[in-house]
């Protein structure tokens, strides 16, 4: 059955993002390509930023597929020169999803200071530097969302969880801190939190034999995470929907944590 027009106009109202623009980091594959395609889908123009110019073309030929307006950015978010020139490009901004990330797996006393200095610069100093440059703009517009992807290793240490740990951590932190300065003018800004997702980020952690096994079995739903479980958060979090939600952390992990 179809909707009423009534319910159509109600629902269009709580979350069409038509008339935004997004800026997704890491979207070129998984939760970060996941969430471009709901918010393109929901009526976003998008952009798209990885490292790959290769696959960020075929994440927006997989996007146009979809009815996706989508371009895309080339850059390593590690470099502070490529991150003011994706500012630069990437033109005004009502929605930055914070997703890009490394995650450099070592027993916590072999990690160098490059580990460490890699790390913290693609999960943390770039969506602090990102947020610098669209936040306040979207304040002075009086409209804007950031939608920070932590881990669970922003509440909790997970398996060599490293300076990774620290910098989904400072995540968190930063979310409200980006909350507490624009929020009164209308920009809400949240983290999600993600539990065990099978995405090409976790696959040292999947070739472990029994590990995905383990983890499944960990998660209240009884099965490990998918990029597509995030696009129904990220579209609310995106839109006027959420308007009343800032500062907060959006467990979408099937029970993971609690468990």
């Amino acid at each position: 059955m179809l909707p009423s027009p009534v319910v159509a106009d109600y629902l269009r109202d709580l979350f069409s993002l038509a008339g935004r623009r997004a800026l997704v980091t890491g979207g070129s594959s998984g939760i970060g390509q996941a969430i471009a395609e709901a918010l393109g889908r929901a009526g976003a123009d998008v952009v798209i930023v990885a490292r790959r110019q290769a696959e960020l073309d075929q994440a927006v030929e997989r996007l146009g597929g979809h009815g996706v307006r989508a371009s895309s950015i080339s850059a390593d978010l590690g470099d502070r020169q490529a991150v003011e020139r994706v500012c630069a490009a990437a033109g005004r901004i009502d929605i930055l999803v914070n997703d890009a990330a490394n995650n450099i797996r070592k027993p916590m006393a072999e990690l160098t200071a490059d580990d460490y200095e890699q790390t913290i610069a693609v999960n943390l100093t770039a969506p602090f530097l990102l947020g610098q440059h669209f936040g306040p703009r979207m304040a002075e517009r009086g409209w804007g969302r950031i939608i920070n992807i932590g881990s669970q290793q922003t509440v909790s240490a997970f398996g060599d969880s490293g300076v990774y740990g620290a910098a989904k951590a400072a995540l968190g932190g930063l979310t409200r801190s980006q909350a507490e300065a624009w929020s009164p003018r209308g920009v809400c800004v949240n983290t999600i939190i993600p539990g065990f997702v099978l995405t090409p980020l976790t696959e040292p952690a999947q070739a472990v034999p029994g590990r995905v096994e383990q983890l499944a079995a960990r998660h209240m739903a009884g099965r490990n995470g998918l990029p597509q479980d995030f696009a129904g958060a990220a579209v609310f979090l995106a839109g006027d929907a959420s308007a009343f939600v800032t500062g907060q952390m959006l467990f979408v992990d099937g029970g993971f944590f609690v468990h």
